[in-house]
């Protein structure tokens, strides 16, 4: 896409409004009436006030003034509940709207693949779907409402200028003529500068997210002073970015002053030439002036709307462009994986990452894997053994060669064929590092599932034996964690575990914790995978021997290639096989 006014259009800003403010159609029609209303009663409160002074003037009845003023004052009064109306209004529907446009743009980011998501950094993410988003609050609930009511304001506020003298109407026309086109041509080059600014507040953010998450190696390696010399360089640059655009917004902040200034000078030549030649009344000057009073709080507010606006343009391109990008992997059909333990299958499968096809991560992998039998995958860290868990869950999909699920029977189901969400409601996976929730155990265990009930959590620890666990925990379910530093590494591990179990997947993959754990810990989480595998298909990455025991085939990587597959007992007690040697070096060293 562009980068320039130009390229945010009208269609854009109409489709964005349609979208998220369709389901509000109430809200907004009542703001509507709520602001027109406003405005209408704005043009009509000034007569009241020229109508008095000319009362006045011409010696009415007591009564007469005391009635006019006190309606005076009830419609003051009233278009003040208006606006308060309006702008409580205006707020829910801002709320409601950024918030449906905010989860909406979280679940694209979470449908893209691993392409984007390793050239995207969190905290750059943060900022687009939250920092973006608070950009057009002010766009959904009263931009263009008031942008447009103010506007119509001011004409309305131009007729009656003309209708209360032709000479007045002109000289006033003429100024707002020459503010509207300084605005546009201002407007022009000042949206690509506020982009210029969001990107650079997006890779603010990104740093300050990676650089607080490496604070333990930054510290323990010295490199606060490089950490903090980028950090200088982000600032110094959102710092001339926003300088340049501060310079172009003077020229719209100024207009609000210099247009009333002008308009004020207009009113006093006119007012006086028009009185002393009985053109026109005391009332008629005052009314000049008073109209001239009332659009300045519009001008102001047309100020600060374009200024919302060029913001919302910049913040609206880098949303469209975000949600124009498609994931690379496209879903078949909605086809469930065979039920049961599942038969994996690789066919000369290929990897390379699309920025660097020159450097093979997987090269001709090619086995299979029966339902119900454990592979362990060995290899040194870059081998590919993680890389072959990614094509499993379809984050990638092999550059050649095909991946297939089966039953066992001799049916294959080409993991293209089917749906990312199919799959992985066939695949568990537990990983070294267990993400925890700042919620409770409950929430934890079923990812915020409200199907899964409490009978069926504690079914599954208590097949997994964990119900031990769960009772040394304070509140038990309810118990609240606060995320990763909750619980130890083991207790997460086990926490994972029953995730996956609740799921009743067919292949269980798990990335074994290479940390040490405590006997009592240990014990448990043994019993536990032991449950976990029963009758299932399962592939682990493995860093003990004990894990090792529990394969039924061993395969060894090396560079991307197979090294070794077989019969863990037939390899074990091959002197020549790769896996005899590992076990004869000690497996957690041979692999680190």
């Amino acid at each position: 896409m562009q980068s320039n006014s130009d390229s945010i259009g009208y269609k854009q800003y109409g489709r964005l409004l349609a979208q998220y403010l369709r389901p509000q159609w109430v809200k907004v029609l009542l703001l509507v009436v709520l602001v027109l209303g406003s405005i209408a009663l704005q043009l009509v409160s000034p007569l009241l006030v020229r109508r008095f002074l000319d009362a006045a003037e011409s010696g009415q009845d007591l009564s007469f003034l005391v009635q006019t003023a006190v309606f005076f004052t009830l419609l003051a009064v009233f278009i003040q509940i208006l606006k308060v109306s309006s702008t409580y209004l205006s707020e829910i529907v801002a709320w409601q709207a950024t918030n449906e446009l905010r989860a909406d743009l979280a679940l694209h980011c979470l449908k893209l693949d691993m392409t984007f998501h390793k050239s995207h950094k969190p905290g750059e993410l943060i900022e687009r779907v939250d920092g973006d988003v608070n950009q057009l609050a002010n766009f959904f609930s009263q931009l263009l409402i008031q942008l447009g009511s103010n506007i119509l304001l001011v004409f309305g506020v131009l007729l009656l200028f003309w209708w209360v003298d032709w000479r007045v109407g002109a000289t006033i026309t003429l100024l707002a003529v020459a503010g509207t086109v300084t605005l546009q041509l201002v407007n022009k080059r000042i949206v690509p500068r506020w982009q210029a600014v969001r990107q650079t507040e997006s890779d603010l953010f990104g740093y300050l997210e990676e650089w607080l998450n490496g604070t333990v190696e930054i510290q323990t390696n010295g490199a606060a002073p490089y950490i903090m010399r980028r950090l200088y360089q982000l600032l110094r640059t959102r710092w001339r970015r926003m300088q340049k655009t501060m310079r172009l917004n003077i020229v719209i902040m100024s207009l609000p002053i210099l247009m009333p200034s002008l308009a004020y000078i207009a009113a006093y030549v006119w007012g006086a030439a028009l009185f002393r030649g009985s053109v026109m009344t005391i009332g008629g000057v005052f009314l000049i002036f008073y109209y001239i009073d009332i659009i300045r709080g519009p001008l102001w507010v047309i100020q600060r709307q374009v200024q919302d606006l060029q913001r919302a343009a910049a913040s609206l391109n880098r949303i469209t462009t975000l949600t124009a990008l498609q994931p690379q992997i496209e879903d078949g059909v909605d086809m469930p994986l065979p039920t049961g333990p599942l038969a994996v299958e690789f066919d000369a499968v290929d990897f390379y990452y699309a920025d660097d096809l020159e450097t093979a991560v997987l090269q001709n992998i090619t086995f299979n894997l029966e339902p119900g039998h454990t592979l362990g995958l060995l290899g040194r860290t870059g081998s590919g053994k993680t890389t072959i868990t990614r094509l499993l869950f379809r984050f990638y999909d092999p550059t050649q060669g095909t991946i297939r699920f089966g039953d066992g029977s001799g049916t294959w189901l080409d993991l293209r064929a089917t749906t990312q969400a199919a799959i992985r409601r066939g695949i568990g996976m537990v990983t070294q590092e267990v993400q925890l929730f700042h919620a409770s155990v409950r929430d934890n265990l079923t990812l915020f599932d409200d199907r899964i009930d409490d009978e069926t959590i504690l079914h599954g620890l208590d097949v997994l034996g964990l119900r031990p666990w769960l009772d040394s925990l304070p509140s038990g379910l309810d118990t609240r964690l606060e995320g990763d530093a909750s619980l130890s590494s083991g207790e997460a591990q086990l926490l994972a575990l029953t995730r996956v179990f609740l799921e009743n997947p067919g292949l269980v993959i798990l990335d074994e914790a290479s940390s040490r754990l405590d006997p009592a810990t240990e014990q448990l989480l043994e019993h536990a995978i032991d449950r976990l595998l029963a009758d299932r298909t399962a592939i682990i990455i493995a860093h003990r021997l004990s894990t090792v025991q529990r394969a039924d085939e061993i395969m060894v990587l090396g560079n991307g290639r197979i090294l070794e597959h077989g019969k863990r007992v037939v390899l074990a007690h091959d002197p020549d096989s790769h896996f005899y040697q590992l076990l004869q070096i000690g497996l957690e060293e041979a692999l680190t």
